[in-house]
């Protein structure tokens, strides 16, 4: 069966499948942060003439997966007959977990051209899905193949889509993404009487690494100097969520009030000694992405130690110019 199918090319223009992967990874980051323990995963079907049917997502552990999520979609409006490619930012899987594989029900569908972002790197099933899918005469392609301007970007935001997971499931610690903002001094201290300095953009972005995270890590001090809430208040929540508030507080310094006030606002307030101790368990309970929001002396200990994977940087601009973000990668972490 599979010598009647292509491998080697696409039926659809590289600009037609470009925009499928852009689309799938914007909407698998919608649910980023709400997946855990599994990855955000966006899926999108296309017909034979490359016109979207159906655009989903992962939305939460033991719900549809992506490709059944989407492919029930079309189900539903009548158009399960014109599925042609699936782009998919992860491979589908290919083994019974919370749900069947998303592989059967690919096989399921008139689907003759599958396009995948990223390998599942999940040692015990990687390639599976891929293999299984061109075995039964699919033609399946990666995007690291796709021959377009846009593909190397799409790469990497795909990879940064489920960083955060393939860093747990292959080596048990979280992400960490370490946030900080700088102003034109490149001080973390706010102004007197004030608790942040930068614009309400930056402020909504920081809401939303905050939603993306699976637990807060901070120290004392910055809970004593501020108080603060910790809560994502600028973008929707996911629903249900509960994150971790990691805090390091080895002389004990934090009053048991203000971690009963964290547990009411819906957080689960816990304290390390250290930091390698907090990474260690927030692993073990399963967290993906640890967000550093905390002041310049544990922020400095971080970063020197090489315990982050991703530095974000917003600079505060001098009142003629917005502030700046810059986005660093640790790619001399070990492990």
């Amino acid at each position: 069966m599979g010598a009647l199918y292509d491998h080697t090319s696409s039926s659809l223009p590289a600009g037609v499948i470009a925009d499928a992967f852009a689309r799938a990874i914007a909407v698998a980051s919608d649910y980023a942060g709400a997946t855990v323990p599994n990855p955000p995963v966006g899926c999108v079907l296309l017909d034979a003439s490359g016109a979207i049917l159906a655009v989903e997502a992962h939305r939460k552990a033991g719900d549809l997966h992506a490709e059944v999520r989407a492919i029930a979609a079309c189900r539903t409006a009548g158009t399960i007959d014109r599925i042609h490619c699936i782009v998919v930012t992860l491979e589908p899987c290919n083994h019974h977990g919370r749900t069947p594989p998303c592989a059967d029900a690919i096989l399921a569908t008139p689907a003759r051209e599958v396009w995948i972002a990223e390998t599942d790197p999940n040692p015990r099933v990687e390639g599976g899905g891929a293999a299984r899918l061109t075995a039964a005469g699919l033609s399946v392609h990666f995007l690291s193949d796709l021959d377009h301007p846009d593909a190397s970007r799409l790469a990497a935001d795909a990879d940064r889509l489920i960083a955060p997971f393939v860093k747990w499931v292959t080596t048990g610690l979280p992400f960490v993404t370490v946030k900080q903002a700088l102003d034109e001094a490149g001080s973390m201290i706010p102004p007197k009487g004030r608790k942040t300095f930068t614009s309400e953009t930056s402020l909504t972005l920081a809401h939303r690494l905050r939603r993306r995270a699976d637990a807060i890590l901070t120290g004392s001090g910055t809970i004593l100097a501020d108080t603060p809430e910790f809560t994502v208040r600028r973008v929707p929540d996911h629903p249900d969520k509960s994150r971790v508030l990691a805090i390091l507080d080895r002389r004990g310094r934090v009053p048991p009030g203000y971690l009963t006030e964290a547990a009411q606002r819906g957080l689960r307030p816990m304290l390390f000694a250290d930091i390698g101790e907090a990474l260690s368990r927030l692993g073990a309970k399963g967290v993906h992405e640890v967000l550093v929001e905390a002041g310049p002396t544990l922020t400095g200990a971080i970063l020197a130690a090489g315990l982050w994977d991703e530095h974000v940087v917003i600079m505060k601009g001098d009142g003629s110019l917005p502030d700046r973000v810059t986005i660093s990668k640790n790619h001399d972490k070990k492990g």
